[in-house]
């Protein structure tokens, strides 16, 4: 029995001890509580004191922090408040068995005493202030929740007014002209972080080097650049080079232009000659169309088919008045309704482009040399290399030289470009919106070239002034590489 007792005086001295522990523990959860609570008013009241600093910056700013401090401040109460529920139950639990425990010490009754000892002690075993972890949660220190703008202070009272940006350096071993496009890249002489965007201007010339003042075309502008490169697309290039220039700008002022470059933009660019036209022709700058009355009579709308287009071809004399008018000892005649470019290529890689309308019966794209007989159809002699499309009746498509006729097995496409390499011998033929190959002749030029048309019921249009396509300049390194095949049209000069 006195084990027993003593056993009950053990368990009645460490519910003593642990209720002390608890009573400790909720004073400093209390405590804890109170100093979440001043030290997130300090908080704010040190944020708002950095905030009257800045205010006029950091306005949008300071409600989000102080909010966020408030929600850590929330987060944290809300952790202690039920750390310190689950104490509270714990306390009562274990007050209602010490006051059971010491009842029990006043039972006279051994067997009684006995029982009850057991279940105090099972009691306590199962406690729940014995499962406590005695230890907050989470801290009342709210040091995490500090701002200090000291760095922002010191950029604010460094804040000048703001500098003239330096002048930009065109980089022009990046800078690259190819597919009627110039892609322009420049750098800063050093960073500067405050630039805001970049002014990019253009002129076209014939002269190389620094722009000349007299006689030069006015600088096309393109404002608002924010990256440090650009390309200027869908130009034709008319002249031989042209001049670019680039500003840097931020949001107070513009610096001054860089040097000056300037970049070759050299391309092969004619009109049809309408002096070496069919008088069944009818040509304006770079367009040609058929016209059955030989000009007379009222001009059909550009563009729209004739009402008596689908007639048989007719034969023109050379005798007639109107070629006497327009006579000259290139003009075409018979049924050779051709027309020539004005300008001839002599030398170098040339690329042009032909669209028909949908409505030609009968047209040819080719080259010749100069002087051809006025009855000479183009791809009909030695001299002259063509590709030609017949929409009379069916449809056929086919290369000709020579008056020898590959057929093309290919569909015809709305665009031909034409490619000529004089010095390497070449003139290809391609799809000029997929840049798919549709036939190359090879040999060799012993004289300059001409580009040649014939158009029979329908029109005509002529792109000039492009670049060759970097797809084509690709297609013929593969061809080249590969050795290219070479057809019975292609070794007869």
């Amino acid at each position: 029995m006195d084990e027993e007792r003593e056993t009950l005086q053990r368990i009645v001295s460490t519910l003593v001890n642990k209720n002390d522990e608890i009573h400790n523990f909720i004073d400093m959860l209390n405590h804890t509580i109170s100093n979440v609570q001043v030290n997130s008013s300090n908080a704010i009241s040190e944020l708002d004191e950095e905030f009257d600093g800045l205010y006029s910056v950091l306005h949008e700013m300071k409600g989000s922090m102080a909010n966020t401090i408030q929600q850590e401040e929330a987060r944290k109460i809300q952790a202690l408040q039920d750390q310190l529920s689950q104490c509270s139950r714990a306390l009562e639990s274990s007050e209602e068995l010490l006051e059971l425990a010491v009842q029990s010490l006043d039972i006279k009754n051994p067997v009684e005493l006995l029982e009850a000892a057991r279940q105090i002690k099972d009691s306590v075993t199962v406690a729940s202030a014995f499962r406590l972890s005695l230890k907050p949660k989470v801290s009342d220190s709210m040091t995490h929740m500090m701002v200090d703008f000291a760095l922002e202070k010191r950029m604010l009272q460094a804040v000048k007014f703001l500098p003239v940006p330096k002048a930009p350096e065109i980089d022009v071993a990046a800078c690259l002209v190819a597919d009627n496009c110039i892609t322009v890249s420049w750098r800063m002489p050093e960073e500067d972080s405050r630039i805001d965007h970049f002014v990019l201007e253009y002129r076209k010339t014939n002269f190389d080097g620094l722009p000349r003042l007299k006689g030069e075309q006015h600088w096309e502008l393109v404002d608002y650049i924010k990256a440090t490169q650009y390309t200027l697309s869908g130009l034709k290039f008319d002249t031989k080079y042209v001049n670019l220039r680039v500003q840097a700008c931020n949001k107070a002022v513009a610096g001054e232009y860089s040097d000056p470059v300037t970049l070759e933009t050299k391309a092969f660019v004619f009109s049809l000659d309408s002096t070496t036209s069919h008088l069944n022709l009818k040509v304006e700058d770079t367009y040609v169309e058929w016209d059955p009355t030989g000009g007379k009579g009222q001009e059909k709308i550009k563009g729209k088919e004739n009402k008596n287009s689908n007639t048989a071809s007719p034969k023109r004399s050379t005798n007639s008045p109107r070629a006497s008018a327009r006579g000259g000892r290139d003009r075409f005649a018979g049924e050779s309704y051709t027309v020539l470019g004005d300008t001839a290529v002599e030398s170098g890689q040339h690329y042009w482009e032909v669209r028909a309308q949908k409505d030609c019966k009968s047209y040819s794209v080719g080259v010749t040399y100069r002087n051809p007989g006025k009855f000479d159809q183009l791809g009909k002699t030695n001299s002259s290399w063509c590709i030609h499309i017949n929409n009379w009746l069916q449809t056929t498509f086919s290369a000709k030289h020579n008056n020898k006729a590959k057929t093309l097995d290919i569909p015809v496409p709305d665009r031909i470009g034409v490619y000529c390499d004089f010095d390497g011998g070449q003139l290809s033929f391609y799809n000029a919106n997929s840049k798919a190959l549709l036939h190359t002749f090879r040999t060799k030029f012993t004289q300059p070239l001409l580009p040649g048309f014939m158009i029979w019921c329908g029109g005509l249009t002529v792109s000039t002034g492009l670049q060759v396509p970097s797809a084509v300049k690709t297609l013929q390194k593969s061809e080249n590489g590969l050795g290219g095949s070479t057809s019975s049209l292609n070794n007869v000069a």
